[in-house]
C-alpha cells in the first residue's frame, strides 16, 4: 500500500521544471529586488578614473558592489580587470595604466598616505588621478598584492577618516573596512571636493541592503564589533589579529582585547554551560 502511495506521489510530480524568477537585464538581479532606479539618471563622470582589479571569487558572487560602481559612472571611467595576479598577458591596457605617474592605489600599507592630503583635482586641474582598487576580500586583496609585483611601486594612499559600512548585510572584520563600492565613493568625494559623488553612488547600495533585509536578511555586525561586545564566536588567530591592527578606527589595546577574548574562548570549551559567546 505504501508503495503504491508513493509511486502515485511520483508520478504526480510536475514534468516542467520549477519557474525561475524574473531577471533584471541590466543588474542581474531578481525584478523583485532590482536596484536600478536608484541607479544615477545619467551616469556619472567624475574627473578621476577607477580600475577595479577584482578576484574572480568576487566576480560570481550574487552580491557585490562592484556592478553598483560600474552601472553608475561612465564606461571608460571605471574599468575592470579579472584575475588573481597583475597584470596578464590578457590585460593589453593595464600597464601602460601602473606606468602612469598619477595612479594611486587604495591600500591600507604602512606608508600609505592619507586621501585626505593628496592635491585635490577640479575643472582647472592639469592631471587626474586613476585610482587603483583591489576588489575581493581582505585576505583575497592581500594575496593578489602580494602576487602582483608591479602593484608595488605604485603611490599608496589609504582612508583614514571613514563611518561604518553600509553594506550592512555582509560582515565586515572591523569598523573601519569598507565595501569597493564605499572605498570608491569616499575616495572620489574626497579627491575632487564634490560630496555628491558619494551620495549618488550609495543609493543603490542602501536600496540593496533595504530589500534583502526585508526578504529575510540580517544584520552583520563587524567581527572589532562582535570582539568588543563578547559575542565573537571564534578564537582570534594572527591573521585576523593583524588586519584589526591595520584597520580599526580607534586607538585600542588590541592585545589584551585578543588576549582576554581567546582566554574567555578556551574557557568555554571546558565549561560549555557557562559559555557568554552568542553563535
Amino acid at each position: 500500500m505504501d508503495e503504491d502511495v508513493t509511486w502515485d506521489d511520483l508520478i504526480n510530480l510536475p514534468i516542467d521544471p520549477p519557474l525561475k524568477r524574473d531577471i533584471c537585464l541590466k543588474c542581474r538581479r531578481p525584478i523583485a529586488v532590482c536596484y536600478c532606479k536608484y541607479l544615477p539618471s545619467e551616469r556619472l563622470n567624475p574627473l578621476c578614473k577607477i580600475v577595479l582589479l577584482q578576484h574572480p571569487a568576487e566576480e560570481k558572487r550574487c552580491l557585490h558592489t562592484a556592478t553598483i560602481l560600474s552601472l553608475s559612472l561612465k564606461k571608460e571611467k571605471c574599468v575592470v580587470f579579472t584575475g588573481k595576479k597583475f597584470p596578464q598577458n590578457r590585460h593589453t591596457e593595464l600597464p601602460d595604466i601602473l606606468n602612469s605617474p598619477n595612479t594611486l592605489l587604495l591600500y591600507p600599507s604602512l606608508h600609505a598616505v592619507d586621501v585626505q592630503d593628496l592635491p585635490k583635482v577640479d575643472e582647472t586641474s592639469n592631471f587626474y588621478y586613476t585610482l587603483v582598487i583591489i576588489d575581493g576580500t581582505w585576505a583575497q586583496a592581500k594575496t593578489i598584492y602580494n602576487k602582483s609585483t608591479a602593484l608595488h611601486s605604485l603611490k599608496q594612499v589609504k582612508l583614514s577618516k571613514r563611518q561604518g559600512s553600509e553594506y550592512i548585510i555582509r560582515t565586515q572584520p572591523t569598523e573601519g573596512c569598507l565595501s569597493t563600492l564605499e572605498t570608491a565613493a569616499e575616495a572620489l568625494s574626497i579627491l575632487e571636493n564634490k560630496p555628491f559623488l558619494k551620495t549618488d553612488l550609495l543609493k543603490p547600495l542602501a536600496a540593496l541592503c533595504d530589500y534583502q533585509i526585508s526578504h529575510g536578511a540580517v544584520i552583520h555586525e563587524s567581527k572589532e564589533l562582535r570582539l568588543k561586545n563578547h559575542t565573537y564566536p571564534k578564537l582570534i588567530g594572527k591573521r585576523l589579529k593583524k588586519l584589526l591592527e591595520k584597520t580599526c578606527v580607534e586607538e585600542t589595546d588590541l592585545n589584551e582585547i585578543v588576549q582576554s577574548h581567546n582566554e574567555k574562548y578556551e574557557k568555554t570549551k571546558l565549561f560549555p554551560m557557562r559559555s557568554t559567546f552568542i553563535t
